[in-house]
């Protein structure tokens, strides 16, 4: 009898720990969904206005200036963003609500001005600053916070780039890589699922991409995969090391933020004018969509990392990821094109390689390659995120991303990504 009340107990602590966390994750849906597709809106208003309107461009040092004046105005240091938002997640560090408005508008800007950038960035800190309010509102313990902004991140992020599954999978095993935060999986994909579905609702359509030429499973086929992901791997190193190393040497040589702002804007206007083209300015998918369907500069990959790392290190917002796809997609196009393969098929696997080759997420990568490219090339996307993977090292470009377990041996090393 005694067992039956003890399996009672516990069966009605789950069913209500599951109702507590599917209304809440609905709510978090809901905000991250209409927020998300408001902010699609907005970075895809100021794209527009931004190819019809080709002087705006010379405004981006002004820009960089409101920028940093908005957080100095909000007592942030402007090189607050996702890291801040990962070790929340970790520690009892708290989110300010503040974090949603200022990188929205700040994202905003920086697109309308040309700085080159990508969303993703601004969906993980407005979805986390989302979640941990909620949690905070609802006065939920430290850990229920944790899941809170973990739902937070998966809703809008699924919002805004149109893919539910990756969005739950990467909240979760970005954070901390050989940890998977199993507790958060059903209030994320539920999270996840309403913002996508509110977002869809409001006109903020997916990315997805159709591939013409998938190889047949073969020896010839899959060498080739492995090694335009291992080049990708060597590729994903030098993207992090450029990343971190800009923003590092240009915070010293510059240390004044409002200098820095005007400094790194003034480059990006000045390498615009010497490439002669606006490809590498704001997200760029129109590029990346050319690279799919068979047609990439050699150089664009290379010009792409070098304006997003100036403009991210000048203190303009956006994010890194969108960039990473580009650079993956230019490069799997021209590369691939060397190595044999079809140009188009070359750049979706130099896009899915390069997502996990600088966020470390394996699972994520797959899942990416299945909801932006159907399941036609699943093998060959699960093999060359494993290349990325092991090759890429413990480079990644979130530095409070801790590395829990080695990626070569069953080991606990628990260091940050380098």
């Amino acid at each position: 009898m005694n067992k039956i009340k003890e399996c009672m107990k516990r069966a009605a602590r789950y069913l209500l720990a599951f109702l507590k966390w599917s209304a809440v994750s609905v709510a978090i849906g809901f905000v991250g969904g209409g927020i998300g597709a408001l902010f699609h809106r907005a970075v895809e208003t100021a794209t527009r206005v931004r190819a019809e309107n080709d002087w705006l461009l010379f405004l981006l040092p002004v820009a960089g200036l409101i920028i940093v004046g908005m957080y100095r105005l909000s007592k942030l240091s402007s090189g607050t963003g996702t890291n801040e938002v990962f070790e929340s997640i970790r520690t009892n560090q708290r989110v300010p609500l503040i974090l949603t408005p200022l990188i929205f508008l700040s994202t905003v800007l920086t697109h309308l001005f040309g700085g080159s950038a990508g969303r993703e960035g601004a969906a993980l800190q407005i979805g986390g600053s989302i979640g941990f309010q909620c949690g905070a509102w609802l006065q939920f313990g430290e850990k229920d916070r944790h899941i809170a902004t973990l739902c937070g991140m998966s809703a809008v992020f699924s919002a805004l780039f149109g893919t539910p599954l990756t969005a739950t999978v990467f909240s979760i095993e970005v954070i901390s890589v050989g940890v998977f935060y199993y507790a958060a999986f059903v209030p994320c994909i539920l999270a996840a699922l309403v913002a996508y579905g509110v977002a869809q609702l409001f006109g903020a359509g997916g990315v997805s991409f159709s591939l013409t030429a998938v190889p047949a499973l073969s020896i010839p086929a899959f060498f080739q995969v492995i090694v335009l992901g291992a080049l990708c791997a060597l590729v994903s190193i030098g993207f992090c090391l450029v990343m971190k190393k800009t923003r590092v040497y240009l915070a010293r040589w510059i240390p004044n933020e409002y200098l820095r702002a005007l400094a790194g804007g003034a480059a990006v206007v000045a390498l615009t004018l010497i490439c002669g083209t606006r490809d590498y300015n704001g997200a760029g998918m129109e590029i990346i969509t050319k690279a799919i369907a068979g047609s990439a500069r050699p150089e664009a990959f290379a010009l792409k990392l070098l304006f997003t790392a100036i403009t991210l290190a000048a203190g303009l917002k956006g994010g890194e990821i969108v960039p990473t796809l580009f650079v993956g997609a230019t490069f799997g196009c021209t590369a691939g094109a060397l190595l044999g393969m079809d140009p188009g098929f070359g750049a979706a696997v130099g896009m899915v390689a390069m997502f996990c080759g600088v966020t470390n997420t394996p699972i994520s990568s797959i899942l990416l390659s299945i909801e932006l490219f159907g399941i036609g090339g699943l093998p060959f996307f699960a093999v060359a995120s494993g290349v990325s993977y092991m090759l890429s090292g413990y480079f990644g470009i979130y530095s409070s991303q801790k590395i829990l377990y080695s990626k070569i041996k069953d080991e606990f090393i628990n260091t940050h990504a380098v």
